[in-house]
Parts: structure tokens; C-alpha cells; sequence
């Protein structure tokens, strides 16, 4: 007799039977979208069943997407977001109004699918993405916010006839898939514009606005450029000063979606703006841990995200920065050891995944660099240490990895 598989079951499966980029990196990803078409095609291509905006970006496409959910969600409307990768729990990945997908019904899409999914070998992400839009449908949300995963143009994502098409900027990240250039990269994130359908890009980039220019040119469609459109940011209660950025993209997207006739007024963009974590459980942006000692966390990973933190800490006061660090094993981090702050103490560590870069060669790097290091293995181990080693008026930061921060939120 058959057994269905418990909760716990079902993610061992999908986790480790099926390829996810997020946990071993290159062979799971893939190059065409033909997988994604079979297997929303095999689901009745629920993607046709609801609205949606779709963002794509180096970074803050994750706080653009939860932001335009808070401000839609306190407009009364029914709203699904997709997002990766979660950092606690899987289902944080798939929302509706903020509530995450039940246990029951990731067990039930796994246990009807398993079978005739196989025939096709979809990665880990396809697999998500076919749960999610198929939640979606299955529950009328009136519109969905769905964030891409890698890229733009080959992204299992990128078969959305969206309301407006989102991009929020473009930096060096992904290389071995996206290209090494930002005009290449900007030319994949360019593929989720589509004809007819307007586009909004959150930061004006002399190297490669002409590429998005054309793009929208070549599908005969409007673009706005959200930090020449928008004057003024809002308030919000995501902390970090690179909100503000962010803030004027979702500002722009709410405009047009205003201008389809969707009913959204000031006080909803105010208070979603200012209820996103409330409302969407968002989780790992500039988050305050604790206090006295501080320590704060931020998901911020590549050179232009870290870029963003170091400005941020240089604007706070604090005796000693003490800083968790860890990082994959496919990135080239020297680049973003030489932006870190110089008269840190830094805690190393390795993330729980096959990915993480293991804590020996992450060593090697700092001790090249010459830099403050202590090598403490596991990140909770990190941590504690810096706990150990710091005084009240001191800040601990623990960033690096998605997957660091992840084990500590």
C-alpha cells in the first residue's frame, strides 16, 4: 500500500533528489525554458488563470517585491508572491496576503505530480515555480508579485504575461551564467521585457540604460526609469538607506499599475510601505538580532549589495565593528574583501550547504588579504564568538551569504 510522504519527506526530496542552484550551483542550472512550458502546460497553464508584476535584478528585487505585495495587499486585494530563496522555511517562498503555503499543500502538489514531473527532470526551481503559480491559480489570488530567480530571460519565471515588468538594477553577479560584462547581464535581466507590456527600471546606469532602451524599442513598448521618474522616496520599515532606491521603483511600478485601473490609493502606498514586514513576514534586510551588543544581519552578497552595507555602517556609531562572514564557493569574493571595512574584526565561518566555500580556503583569502580574522568553522559558532568578544557599544554584522544569514535569523 502506498504511503504518502510526510512534510519533512517531501523537502528531503525535493531538496536533495532534484538539482537547486542554491544549494549546489552550476548543474542545476538550466538553459532553455522548454522544461517550465511542459510542466505548466501539464498543470493547465495556471500562469494565465491570475494578474501579475514581474521584477528581475542584481539586487533588491526580493524588498521590491514585498514592498509592492504589502502596498497591493493593503489596497484589498488578494495577493500571491514568489520569491527565493527562503531563509528559514520553504514555504516562505510561496504567500498569499502574507500567509505562507500550508504543509498540506506542498505535500499534495509533490504527491499528485511526483510521477509524470519526473518524466520531464525538473530542477528544484521549476518545480517551485510550477507549485506556486499553480497555488496561485488554485486560489484566485487577484494578482501575483513573482520575483525571478537568476537572470531574466531564461528564468523559469519568464512565462508570465505580466501587468509590468520590473528591473531594479543591474550588477556583477551570476557571472559564469549572465555574462562578465553589465551589458550583458543587463541583456539577460532585458529578457522579461516583453511586447506591450511597460517596464520599469529602478536605477538609471550610464553603461547600460541604452540596452533596455532598445530592448523596449524592439518590443514596441513604453520605459520609465524609476529614479528620473520618481523625486521623492517614502518611508518604509525595511531599514538600510538603499531602501530609498528601492522605495522610488515600487513607487514607479504602483504608478502604472494605478494607470491599468487598479484601485490603489496614498494611504495604501504609506501604509504598505510601512507595514512590509508585518504584512509579508520579509525577512534578513538590514534585520536587527539584538541588542547591547548590537547585531544586525543583511542578506547582501555581491559587490554592489556590499557596497550598499559598507555605506550604511559607515554611517553608525559603534567602538568596534565585529563581522560574521562566510561565502559560497562560485563567487570571487577578493573584490569583496578589498570593499569591507578595514578595522573589523572578522569571525569566519561556513554555511550548512554543499555550496558554502569551505572555511580553509575562505582563510587562505583573508590571510592574503591581511586582514583581522578568526577562524571559527560553523556560522552559530561564529556568531557566539563575536558575542564573546564584544562589548555593549560594539556592532556585530553578519552577512556574506544568503545562507549565513539564514542561519541565524
Amino acid at each position: 500500500m502506498f504511503v504518502k510522504m510526510t512534510y519533512q519527506e517531501t523537502l528531503d526530496y525535493l531538496f536533495s533528489q532534484l538539482p537547486m542552484y542554491q544549494r549546489i550551483g552550476d548543474v542545476a542550472y538550466k538553459v532553455d525554458l522548454e522544461n517550465t512550458i511542459q510542466l505548466c502546460n501539464l498543470l493547465n497553464n495556471p500562469q494565465e488563470n491570475f494578474k501579475s508584476v514581474h521584477v528581475a535584478g542584481t539586487n533588491g528585487k526580493g524588498s521590491t517585491s514585498h514592498m509592492l505585495a504589502s502596498i497591493m495587499q493593503d489596497a484589498g486585494y488578494k495577493v500571491g508572491l514568489y520569491t527565493s530563496p527562503h531563509l528559514k522555511d520553504f514555504r516562505e517562498r510561496i504567500k498569499i496576503n502574507g500567509e505562507m503555503i500550508s504543509e498540506t499543500d506542498v505535500i499534495r502538489f509533490i504527491d499528485i505530480h511526483k510521477s509524470s514531473f519526473e518524466q520531464i527532470n525538473l530542477s528544484f526551481f521549476e518545480w517551485t515555480v510550477g507549485l506556486a503559480f499553480h497555488y496561485f491559480s488554485d486560489n484566485k489570488v487577484d494578482i501575483a508579485i513573482i520575483e525571478t530567480g537568476l537572470g531574466g530571460r531564461l528564468d523559469s519565471t519568464n512565462i508570465v504575461l505580466p501587468e509590468v515588468s520590473v528591473i531594479t538594477n543591474i550588477g556583477l553577479d551570476h557571472t559564469q551564467f549572465l555574462g562578465n560584462t553589465l551589458p550583458k547581464i543587463a541583456a539577460e535581466k532585458a529578457g522579461i521585457i516583453k511586447h506591450n507590456i511597460p517596464v520599469i527600471i529602478g536605477e538609471t546606469q550610464d553603461e547600460i540604460q541604452q540596452v533596455f532602451i532598445d530592448k523596449a524599442s524592439e518590443v514596441n513598448t513604453t520605459i520609465s526609469f524609476a529614479d528620473k521618474q520618481i523625486q521623492e522616496s517614502l518611508p518604509t520599515d525595511l531599514k538600510g538607506q538603499y531602501q530609498k532606491k528601492n522605495v522610488k521603483t515600487v513607487l514607479a511600478t504602483i504608478n502604472v499599475l494605478q494607470g491599468k485601473g487598479w484601485s490603489i490609493d496614498d494611504s495604501n502606498i504609506a501604509k504598505g510601505l510601512l507595514n512590509t514586514e508585518k504584512n509579508t513576514g520579509l525577512l534578513g534586510r538590514w534585520q536587527t538580532l539584538s541588542n547591547n551588543p548590537l547585531v544586525i544581519c543583511d542578506t547582501g552578497h555581491n559587490e554592489s549589495g556590499i557596497k550598499e552595507i559598507v555605506a550604511q555602517l559607515n554611517a553608525l556609531t559603534y567602538n568596534q565593528l565585529h563581522f560574521v562572514f562566510g561565502a559560497v564557493n562560485d563567487k570571487s569574493i577578493d573584490k569583496i574583501l578589498d570593499l569591507l571595512p578595514k578595522g573589523a574584526i572578522y569571525y569566519l565561518c561556513q554555511a550548512d550547504i554543499p555550496r558554502a566555500l569551505a572555511i580553509d580556503d575562505l582563510e587562505l583569502i583573508f590571510k592574503q588579504k591581511e586582514m583581522n580574522y578568526i577562524k571559527c568553522g560553523k556560522v552559530q559558532v561564529a556568531l557566539n564568538e563575536a558575542k564573546n568578544q564584544a562589548n555593549d557599544n560594539d556592532l556585530i554584522f553578519v552577512a556574506g551569504s544568503t545562507f549565513v544569514v539564514a542561519e541565524v535569523v
